[in-house]
């Protein structure tokens, strides 16, 4: 088995059984201001949304897991078959390996079960100038993805003693990239900034994945792995704030700690387009298999439904514009960015009230 391989069976178990997550996404720093008289009708609310040129029945997606393995092909069938029911996107994980054996290629390769649904691709940005354009072009359409995923992991490669270190070419193999299809660069665990965002906007990617801080801690799983100390895991952007600084530059996913219906609420609230989800997935697949997904996601849906018609929003795009309050640690971090954080407060505030 190739180093890549055994490392993704690693990762798998190290998430399915151990505590990986790791800090604060500041979703709780985030308040949606409360809609007595939504004049709504529950029931009529509309969740869908489109994103990337697919239609959503939610605005969420299933973040990369897994691929590469055996063990990914079940999952990602499962999962993915219960995205195409739902009406959510589906993301691969690291096709690194079927790049390396196209063998691999199989245990990604959900369209049969997920024909309609919008799947992400993924590679990583310090491994794409190993590989020709039309490689991974080849890899994206072979398992018949609409976009892909350049995942951006600067601190997981420093935590690994077999990391890849060299992230030199990174910025100009993802424009390469960008020119020929749709990418979503995206972090995995540790946030992206305003100056990034704007960096990967000139580079021309459709997209950015903001993959926070607050969930799933890729240093610190890297850290369980190899049983060593490597460098501090209190590391990044928590997701709240990425979210934030990222929204008027580029089309975002807020992943990174999103764990409710009132997070992706929240997350929709303050500016991002899809939320996404990996680790409590994996973990309702390992307790109750495809319909302890389903299940999962079907009370997420209904959750986040609620809080649209709570704040008076009968679609994604006026949830988008919302009322919500800043406070805490999220608030000093907008003041010490200069990022509006009052903006969100005043959307749809009368300017005098009597």
């Amino acid at each position: 088995m190739s180093q890549t391989k055994k490392r993704k069976l690693e990762h798998l178990d190290i998430c399915a059984e151990q505590d990986v997550e790791y800090g604060d996404a500041w979703f709780k720093h985030v308040r949606l201001v409360h809609d007595a008289l939504p004049q709504k009708d529950l029931n009529q609310v509309n969740t869908g949304t489109r994103f990337l040129g697919k239609k959503l029945k939610a605005p969420i997606i299933i973040a990369a897991i897994t691929g590469g393995v055996k063990e990914s092909k079940v999952i990602n069938t499962a999962l993915a078959s219960v995205a195409e029911e739902l009406g959510i996107g589906f993301g691969v994980g690291s096709q690194r390996a079927m790049l390396e054996d196209p063998g691999a290629t199989e245990t990604y390769n959900v369209r049969d079960v997920a024909p309609n649904t919008l799947i992400l691709g993924n590679i990583g940005a310090v491994n794409l100038p190993q590989y020709s354009t039309q490689k991974v072009k080849k890899a994206m359409k072979d398992i018949g993805a609409d976009a892909m995923c350049v995942h951006i992991n600067p601190a997981q490669e420093a935590a690994q003693p077999e990391g890849d270190y060299d992230f030199t070419q990174c910025i100009q193999s993802i424009a390469k990239l960008a020119s020929e299809v749709p990418v979503v660069a995206k972090e995995v665990g540790n946030g992206v900034s305003r100056e990034n965002a704007l960096e990967l906007r000139r580079a021309g990617v459709a997209a950015i994945d903001v993959g926070g801080f607050g969930g799933t801690s890729w240093v610190l799983v890297d850290k369980i792995r190899k049983n060593n100390h490597g460098i501090s895991h209190d590391w990044g952007i928590p997701t709240a704030a990425s979210v934030m600084e990222c929204r008027a530059v580029l089309p975002t996913i807020a992943t990174g700690g999103v764990r409710s219906g009132l997070d992706v609420a929240k997350a929709i609230g303050l500016g991002a387009e899809c939320a996404g989800m990996a680790l409590p997935v994996l973990r309702a697949y390992k307790k109750g298999g495809r319909e302890g997904v389903k299940k999962f996601f079907q009370k997420v849906i209904d959750d986040f439904r609620v809080y649209m018609f709570l704040t008076g929003s009968g679609n994604v795009a006026e949830l988008r514009g919302a009322n919500l309050v800043v406070s805490g640690e999220l608030k000093e971090w907008c003041e010490a960015r200069d990022v509006n954080y009052k903006w969100y407060a005043e959307r749809d505030l009368p300017h005098t009230i009597i």
